[in-house]
């Protein structure tokens, strides 16, 4: 946040970011709070559960390849209202649904629209940062992602509990309109904004060669994933998304399940545990961005920043593999190094998503970091087949789930550092790429 005078209207802006950030994860997460209740009342398998989450999934990952060209075209302003208000009304139909179909409908309806989320936020960062504060910016909205899913625990299971399934499902989708409410009273882009100050204006535009792209005409040629695709940095971007996003999807879904099978935790007693390693991913989230904004105001070029932070959040992820080693001295040791794990990922993602807005102009933000979104809901859900539907059952069936969390975290501790030697192989420079 370089001079008071330049003034600070843009952190309101990202303010939005984080509470519509936050409202996304609640919305996605409050099927698993409420699965006890829904599995009594529909008769669920755990097959039935997995088809339902898969759909989620694949819908996102679709959803994904979309969504950034329809929010490069619209502009972030309706382009993120506009998926915000469906995703919340997918999110309250839930309420209205009476059959396991129904919600395998439910939850691709909401899948698919909850993909317009990063995208937009992604492309409004553009906007509204200068290069070097775009992933500090980035942090403190997709740190919203982990107080969603602190929140939702700690509120979703009492108002299901005193009100009814349908209640949890009708009140955590209503928040999605009261953001978009704000969103329509407080947002416009930089040059139509009548509360931004021209020094603010300036600093946010003060990238070489940015004031002119301001002036972009709307009639200029649409850009095309053929377009995109030619460039190594999509590439480099899609295949980092492809081998991290998943572990984030695995903390998720899995972390309840592997206390209550390691250690014998009940649904009640998971709650701290899982609370503590949000909170450790909040602090990763925000630090994540705040190490490479510090670089660069030491006079780091910008890449050389990114990729020196990129490369410590992958090697914090490492010990994940000492989990259950540890965790058998002290169950809070593993909590801790899955918290450490999970802290070093919301870092790495702070700073994958700023790699997009580094090189590529802001009319194509949205549609690259949608492309690589659907990467990473890829392997989002080979992940899941594979683990949920082939190794963990294989496992459980020898009585040794032990060793498919082992091999789960293996694979967590060297994806990362896989992922950045590719990245950076392909990629060896941050310079602009002119479309």
């Amino acid at each position: 946040m370089e001079q008071k005078s330049t003034g600070n209207y843009r952190w309101t802006i990202c303010g939005l970011m984080f509470f519509a950030t936050t409202i996304n994860y609640m919305d996605r997460q409050v099927i698993a709070l409420l699965k006890p209740y829904l599995t009594t009342e529909f008769k669920w398998t755990s097959g039935d559960y997995a088809d339902i989450e898969i759909a989620f999934k694949v819908a996102y990952a679709l959803g994904m390849l979309g969504v950034g060209r329809v929010i490069d075209k619209l502009g972030t302003k309706i382009g993120y209202g506009i998926f915000a208000g469906l995703w919340s009304v997918a999110a309250v139909l839930h309420a209205a649904v009476t059959s396991t179909l129904g919600f395998i409908f439910a939850r691709t309806f909401l899948g698919v629209t909850e993909a317009g989320n990063f995208p937009a936020a992604i492309k409004t960062t553009a906007e509204w940062f200068p290069r070097k504060e775009r992933a500090f910016a980035t942090g403190i909205f997709n740190s919203g992602s982990n107080i969603g899913a602190i929140i939702a625990p700690l509120s979703v299971p009492f108002i299901a509990e005193t009100y009814g399934w349908q209640v949890a499902f009708i009140i955590t989708g209503a928040l999605g309109f009261v953001w978009l409410v704000l969103w329509f009273m407080i947002y416009q882009p930089p040059a139509q904004h009548k509360r931004l100050s021209k020094a603010e204006f300036d600093y946010i535009h003060s990238d070489v060669d940015d004031l002119a792209a301001v002036a972009v005409s709307a009639d200029e040629p649409r850009i095309t994933w053929r377009q995109l695709l030619v460039y190594k940095q999509t590439w480099a971007f899609v295949i980092g998304k492809f081998m991290t996003d998943p572990i984030w999807w695995f903390y998720l879904f899995w972390l309840p399940d592997f206390l209550n099978k390691q250690y014998g935790l009940g649904p009640t007693q998971v709650a701290v545990p899982v609370a503590l390693v949000y909170v450790m991913s909040s602090f990763g989230s925000i630090g994540g961005g705040w190490l490479p904004l510090e670089l660069m105001k030491r006079n780091w070029p910008v890449f050389n920043a990114r990729k020196t932070s990129m490369l410590i959040y992958a090697l914090l992820i490492i010990p994940i593999v000492l989990t259950q080693y540890l965790g058998s001295m002290n169950m809070w040791f593993a909590i801790l190094l899955i918290g450490l794990a999970a802290a070093a990922h919301q870092a790495w993602s702070a700073n994958i998503f700023t790699t997009v807005s580094d090189v590529f102009p802001k009319k194509a933000v949205a549609s690259v970091t949608g492309i690589g979104g659907m990467a990473g809901g890829v392997g989002a859900v080979l992940l899941t087949l594979l683990v949920q539907k082939r190794m963990f059952v294989y496992y459980e069936k020898l009585n040794q789930l032990p060793k498919a969390y082992y091999i789960m975290f293996i694979i967590c501790s060297l994806a990362y550092i896989a992922a950045w030697g590719i990245m950076f192989t392909l990629v060896r420079s941050s310079k602009p790429i002119k479309l």
